[in-house]
């Protein structure tokens, strides 16, 4: 069988499971849509439920999470602005699996005894 390319965005993926860790493969992008997972949420909430993200960071992975379609933003014509954010059908349908990897890491942290006592 001949090999397909998916081109998205001007780039080209040989592999789709390289496009799909494109689309929700880093760190805080998983995050965003794990966080996102039981409805909308605003922007400060959304980001203050991520610990160690910066700014600029959330800003950015938000911003490319909206742009893949996966997120979508509401804004409200209030002062402040208040801002929404939630999952899309394509958003929502991530979930499960997020969920699976969630369920995986805290399946090998318990088998390797990776969980530290909390203080």
């Amino acid at each position: 069988m001949r090999s397909q390319k998916i081109q998205y965005q001007s780039k080209e993926f040989h592999c789709s499971l390289a496009f799909a860790l494109h689309l929700i493969g880093d760190k805080y992008k998983s995050l965003i849509l794990y966080h996102l997972k039981d409805g909308a949420m605003r922007s400060g909430e959304l980001q203050k439920s991520i610990t160690d993200i910066s700014n600029r960071m959330f800003t950015y992975s938000i911003r490319k999470l909206e742009n893949d379609n996966l997120v979508k933003r509401k804004v409200y014509p209030v002062t402040p602005p208040k801002v929404e954010y939630e999952l899309t059908d394509e958003g929502k349908s991530l979930i499960p699996i997020i969920i699976q990897l969630n369920e995986w890491g805290q399946n090998f942290a318990n088998k390797n005894y990776l969980y530290a006592p909390a203080e």
